[in-house]
């Protein structure tokens, strides 16, 4: 068994989710004179590859400490809708059922792409990762229950659509070209489609039902795409824990590693060693086949 790992890189350049408190590190004892190094570390919950708790949105939900290793490690599946999504799009459960099988109580990971625009890549763009990624309508979320998924990662800023959340009225710039996509798409606009009672979605109709999610979801997982795999969440054993940053890893035999292996040595890198999703799309062409 080897794994393989999905969670983007965490430095002070990696941007929280927007508002939260960043990364913040500084040393408060060196080598000389004391003798070793050490750091003090300051930060959100909600940065980089991280676990969206129960109790980040549901007062008596369990908190970080209390999720099972059964849940956070199972058999899941992760799908690409790269080739279906673009800025401020709405992904379907039909769009997922089209490219994988899901089966009940599976982990879904989501690669709608936008993580290619995460700040470890080559072709960066903090605002269109945060703020233009696509998301799912209630539809996706009553399916999700249906389906009784253990949880969600997603491959950008939130599971969330970003008009679906306080984002449309923190970028007016970007909610106004999003409500012209929706107009021209969908022929409604942001605030016909994403009312009032759908606020937040994902979070609030999701978590008290058991259905957390992660976000900010990367690494290698281009190498992954509409394939199953064993997946595992590793969030810290944060008693009150609303939420967790996470190292989130797919696991699979070692044959199948070494063909994986050979796929990334003939892929464009990240300067931190993942591979550079937008700069392969030969990698999306055989997800595809």
């Amino acid at each position: 068994m080897k794994l393989l790992d999905l969670t983007i890189p965490l430095g002070i350049g990696t941007p929280p989710w927007p508002t939260y408190e960043p990364l913040q590190v500084k040393y408060f004892k060196r080598l000389a004179p004391n003798g070793a190094n050490g750091q003090v570390v300051t930060h959100s919950n909600h940065l980089g590859t991280h676990l969206d708790g129960e109790i980040h949105f549901y007062t008596p939900g369990k908190d970080i400490a209390s999720l099972d290793m059964d849940f956070l490690v199972h058999e899941g599946v992760i799908v690409d809708l790269s080739d279906c999504t673009t800025d401020y799009d709405i992904y379907t459960s039909k769009q997922v059922e089209e490219r994988v099988e899901v089966k009940e109580g599976d982990i879904l990971i989501i690669h709608t792409g936008f993580h290619h625009y995460g700040w470890d890549q080559p072709t960066a763009d903090e605002i269109r990762y945060m703020v233009q990624h696509p998301g799912p309508d209630r539809e996706f979320a009553e399916w999700a229950k249906k389906k009784k998924l253990r949880w969600i990662g997603v491959d950008c800023g939130s599971a969330d659509h970003p008009m679906n959340t306080i984002i449309r009225n923190w970028m007016p710039r970007q909610a106004k070209q999003a409500d012209a996509f929706f107009r021209k798409k969908f022929g409604k606009s942001v605030e016909e489609v994403f009312t009032d009672d759908k606020y937040q979605l994902m979070h609030i109709e999701m978590f008290n039902h058991g259905i957390i999610h992660a976000e900010c979801v990367a690494g290698d997982i281009d190498l992954l795409l509409n394939q199953r795999a064993t997946i595992g969440c590793f969030p810290w054993r944060f008693v009150d824990g609303e939420s967790s940053i996470s190292r989130i890893v797919a696991m699979v035999d070692d044959d199948r590693y070494e063909e994986l292996m050979k796929k990334k040595k003939k892929a464009a890198l990240t300067k931190f060693g993942d591979v550079a999703g937008a700069s392969n799309p030969w990698l999306h062409e055989e997800a595809r086949k």
